[in-house]
């Protein structure tokens, strides 16, 4: 069994702010060192932020817990220069199935066409990404970074002031007070920082749970998601597999509503369960066991003055389509820039009222989604049900069925339509390159596009002219400079401008495009670079 949760990482270290004859004041505080309070934590440190990382536990998370990492993430995770890493031990995976009772109905590719650095998704334990995320962190105090991880130094209490935060903190020798410019609540569903501010969530909770087991076994099964409906082992419910590094394979059993949760975890009664799925010849070990209840819900905001909350702390979504970790890292991603250009006085405040609007956007897609993913999985009347089987029953051999098939629509990166950010759209170019799009990757000769757009604001032209540097009130923003000349594959070409000779692109330090243009105009440009900025 694998013990690498057992092993602290971030041991508690008496700190000097525990002496200090006043609190300390920091520029940011992170309260979890989860996946998202880690990547926000890197990102800051990255920028040259001054940032603090409190978390109640010394070591990473117990099982595996999340495991499903998309594309987005990961080349965000790549900007975060800990994506590599997770990419080699992750089980990479494009391929799904779905069966129904015992029969495969069809199979789907998350990621059909060529040209991406990052395949559709990894599985990848959350213990290892967690300790991937940690090594970079002593990377960057190495190189004189300004950040620091405090194990077991837990947040009792809040105060909240227009110009900083205080924190009351407790440690194994007592407790002491820090104050910060910014906190960021990166910690959980539970959110005692959300409790402690008197914030709730609103939206739905499923009447129904699933079991999960990771189990270690040496099994035959491919490296693809099989989602079964109404499999044979768990009659009138549902079941998915995943395979993950190590021998490790993620199974989810659907249980229903009414179910004594602390009973149906035990090993008496989990591998009863296991067997009926696997067969009796087939041997396993239990690692980690654990039951989830469906939650739909969010933070009406997820600002609140000078603290501001990501990932599952701001919301939650039931696992169908892996939107959890993967929506938590797009908001570290969407945010960061942002905090960085309010802090240096390059952007007013009122630019982080984007990250609440864009991010509650992306909030409420993943809500939209994952409840409907769950309304199919679950019917809730016999109606229901049967519209559903007759849908699976379609898709075996009739192809307009498939896309009514609901076992998780899989976590894709947000488009921030209709976002205060975006500029007019002025080329009428590909529908995946809007603005407010994700920049989709295309491959450079032995090179990929998006590791060349960096952290900073990029003026991206194609077969274009333009100034190597535009500077417009303080934000610089330099040019990327390509030609489809070059461009062998035609990837760049369909991506960026579909039937267009030339395209211009502000693209946002996030990777997503704020404005595009079929030419440079240095005065819509400028504009362009105001209005995402928060400054029209």
């Amino acid at each position: 069994m694998n013990k690498i949760f057992e092993v602290p990482l971030y041991a508690y270290d008496r700190s000097p702010d525990q002496d200090a004859p006043a609190p300390v004041r920091h520029k940011v505080a992170v309260i979890g060192a989860g996946p998202v309070g880690l990547a926000a934590a890197i990102d800051l440190a990255q920028q040259g932020i001054e940032v603090v990382v409190l978390d109640d536990n010394d070591k990473v998370s117990f099982g595996s817990r999340a495991i499903c990492f998309a594309k987005r993430p990961l080349e965000i995770l790549d900007r975060l220069g800990c994506g590599q890493p997770m990419v080699d031990k992750g089980v990479q995976w494009n391929l799904g199935k779905v069966f129904f009772d015992d029969r495969q109905v069809y199979d789907f590719n998350l990621l059909p066409e060529e040209g991406h650095a990052r395949p559709a998704f990894i599985n990848l334990q959350q213990y290892y990404f967690e300790e991937y995320m940690v090594n970079r962190v002593r990377e960057l105090q190495e190189q004189g970074a300004p950040i620091e991880i405090r194990g077991r130094n837990k947040v009792e209490a809040i105060g909240t002031h227009p110009d900083h935060v205080k924190l009351e903190v407790e440690t194994p020798e007592g407790s002491y007070t820090l104050e910060a410019d910014w906190l960021i609540a990166c910690d959980g569903a539970g959110s005692p920082t959300r409790r402690m501010l008197g914030k709730d969530f609103v939206g739905r909770v499923f009447e129904d749970n699933f079991l999960i087991a990771d189990v270690i076994m040496d099994a035959d099964f491919p490296t693809e998601r099989w989602f079964w409906f109404d499999p044979p082992f768990n009659k009138g419910q549902s079941a998915l597999l995943h395979k993950q590094p190590d021998g490790v394979w993620r199974i989810d059993l659907q249980l229903g509503w009414d179910i004594d949760k602390e009973r149906e975890k035990r090993p008496e009664n989990v591998i009863p369960r296991l067997k009926a799925m696997l067969g009796e010849e087939v041997q396993f070990e239990l690692e980690w066991v654990s039951i989830y209840t469906f939650q739909c819900r969010r933070m009406e905001q997820f600002r609140h003055g000078r603290v501001i909350f990501a990932g599952d702390a701001a919301h939650q979504v039931s696992p169908f389509g892996a939107r959890g970790a993967n929506s938590g890292l797009q908001d570290t991603d969407n945010l960061i820039w942002k905090l960085k250009l309010v802090m240096e006085g390059k952007a007013p405040e009122s630019l982080l009222d984007s990250y609440d609007m864009e991010r509650v956007h992306g909030a409420d897609e993943n809500i939209l989604n994952s409840s409907r993913s769950t309304d199919f999985i679950t019917p809730k009347s016999e109606m229901s049900r049967i519209l559903r089987d007759a849908v699976l029953d379609l898709s075996e051999h009739h192809e307009f069925a498939r896309p009514l098939v609901n076992s998780g629509r899989l976590s894709v990166p947000c488009t921030y339509d209709g976002s205060p950010l975006n500029s007019a759209d002025a080329l009428d170019g590909p529908a995946r390159t809007r603005p407010g799009s994700p920049c989709p990757d295309a491959p450079l000769g032995d090179e990929f596009l998006l590791p060349k757009l960096a952290d900073k604001f990029t003026l991206l032209t194609i077969d274009a002219d333009a100034p190597d540097l535009i500077e417009e009130d303080g934000v610089e923003v330099t040019r990327l400079a390509l030609s489809i000349k070059d461009d062998a594959t035609l990837a760049l070409k369909e991506r960026y401008l579909g039937d267009n000779d030339s395209g211009v692109y502000l693209i946002r330090p996030d990777q997503h495009v704020a404005a595009r243009r079929p030419s440079f105009d240095e005065p819509q440009i400028r504009a362009a670079i105001r209005r995402a900025t928060g400054k029209e």
